[in-house]
């Protein structure tokens, strides 16, 4: 027998508690609990502390994930949570809504074997730790450069790019269309997900590094952006994909048929599901159809079961197999009563005589040869229409950005779908001094993607005005 035996690998991810599923239909209070520091520790442990990490070569924002890790298993909390924000200011966020499992874990060496380390619980447990132990630490900023940044858009990927840049000593100033910060954080992603007290907190603390934010202010309409570019050094446009897809069918103009942004802003940013405490009036609709099968999808569908509907299902023209959405937020809904109608295309929507919807004419659909996107294309079986009651629709199949910015803003080039061309190594844009990043150059995508195009903007950036 060899003198020491190899350990043995531990496979068994840690379970998050989470509320039970009777209980959080009932209430918008966030669902996963996170890790108590014990079950941290004991997942922190797991992890083999590999030589050539694959999991931060997966990170958009090269996080030290072993180094944080270790940390944890060492019940170092505080250095782990130093390392963590060197390369994450956001990481409360990332820790709760980023796919972890298609980036970070999927590069984890246990992935092969079923029992990759749980990284983004991981990060939302020390970023949770850091704040329950009051103020955190502001670093010391270098000395001012007399340079200044511009960004539009408050998301994740121009909250990233100031993070980075005021840590260089340039001056930064957010110009943000709402009223309040955090872009798709604050009115997209539901309280039940990502509570917007942590959004506001990780907010504040770019505050305390000397971030100026200006709210409220259009940019396109309060003022141009070539007017921006008389005021600053540099701009950065992170504006978002705000522009909802409708799937252009009869009926969609009846009362009860919402787009995901209207439906999700009402309930989080104007706190609809608060009224009367909010004057956000809502509808009480009892039986809601969402149409899509992203995690857009899931938060509408899961929204619609918290204000009281008796039945809601998800109406999706792929498969289970095909769903876009994370496992965790599907098998959520599922657990909270949301019916899923897979191979299902909606083709009318039929409205009552006083305007509003009532039900939803539906075909069946096959999968035949993948697409573009790699995934079976559905097609249409003939003669399978059938009508479903509803008496609301939500369609989240997608978003284009907004138009506002390249229509008012000559030498920004554009692509097809309305987004602005940037270099994908850089940033740049058509336009000298501008540089744009996430949805509004890669169309909807997720939270660490953004912020991951964000953080190599910031680097060209830096690099430009320190060099001129």
């Amino acid at each position: 027998m060899p003198e020491k035996e190899k350990k043995k690998l531990d496979l068994k991810i840690r379970e998050m508690p989470k509320q039970h599923e009777d209980i959080r239909r009932q209430n918008f209070d966030e669902v996963a609990l996170g890790y108590p520091a014990n079950i941290a520790i004991e997942e922190a442990i797991r992890c083999l502390q590999c030589k050539k990490p694959k999991c931060v070569a997966n990170c958009p924002v090269e996080i030290d994930i072993p180094g944080f890790i270790k940390c944890i298993a060492e019940k170092d909390f505080a250095l782990g949570t130093k390392i963590l924000k060197q390369k994450n200011l956001l990481p409360a966020v990332c820790g709760r809504v980023c796919p972890q499992e298609e980036q970070c874990e999927k590069g984890c060496i246990l992935h092969k074997k079923g029992g990759a380390v749980a990284i983004g619980r991981l990060e939302r447990f020390l970023a949770d730790w850091e704040a329950t132990q009051g103020e955190p630490p502001v670093p010391s900023i270098p000395p001012a450069t007399g340079k200044t940044v511009a960004i539009v858009g408050g998301g994740p990927a121009g909250l990233t790019v100031a993070g980075d840049l005021i840590n260089l000593g340039h001056d930064v100033t957010i110009f943000e269309a709402l009223h309040e910060m955090g872009g798709v954080l604050i009115y997209g992603i539901p309280e039940f997900r990502l509570p917007k007290a942590i959004v506001k907190r990780e907010v504040n603390y770019l505050k305390k590094l000397g971030v100026k934010i200006v709210t409220n202010y259009v940019v396109g309409k309060t003022k141009k952006l070539d007017n921006l570019l008389k005021e600053f050094d540099v701009v950065f446009v992170g504006s978002g994909a705000g522009l909802p897809w409708f799937m252009e069918i009869p009926g969609e103009n009846l009362n009860g048929v919402y787009s995901a942004n209207e439906y999700l802003t009402r309930m989080n940013l104007m706190k609809g599901f608060q009224f009367p405490e909010y004057d956000t009036p809502i509808k009480n609709h009892k039986r809601v159809a969402v149409i899509g099968g992203g995690n857009v999808a899931m938060d509408c569908a899961r929204t619609a079961i918290r204000l009281g509907a008796d039945e809601v299902q998800i109406i999706y023209r792929r498969s289970r197999d095909e769903l876009p959405a994370r496992l965790e937020e599907v098998e959520n809904a599922e657990e909270e009563g949301v019916v899923f109608h897979f191979l299902t295309l909606p083709v009318r929507y039929i409205g009552d005589e006083n305007g509003w919807i009532k039900e939803i004419e539906c075909l069946k659909m096959e999968l035949g040869e993948p697409d573009a996107s790699g995934r079976r294309r559905p097609v249409p079986i003939e003669g399978s229409e059938y009508i479903i009651p509803m008496d609301a629709a939500i369609c989240a199949i997608g978003n284009n950005p907004n138009p506002l910015i390249p229509d008012t803003t000559p030498g920004l080039e554009m692509g097809k779908w309305g987004n602005i061309k940037a270099d994908e190594e850089t940033g740049k844009t058509s336009k000298d001094r501008v540089w744009a990043g996430g949805d509004v150059v890669s169309g909807a995508a997720t939270v660490i993607l953004a912020m991951g195009a964000g953080r190599i903007a910031a680097r060209s950036m830096h690099e430009y005005l320190t060099s001129s």
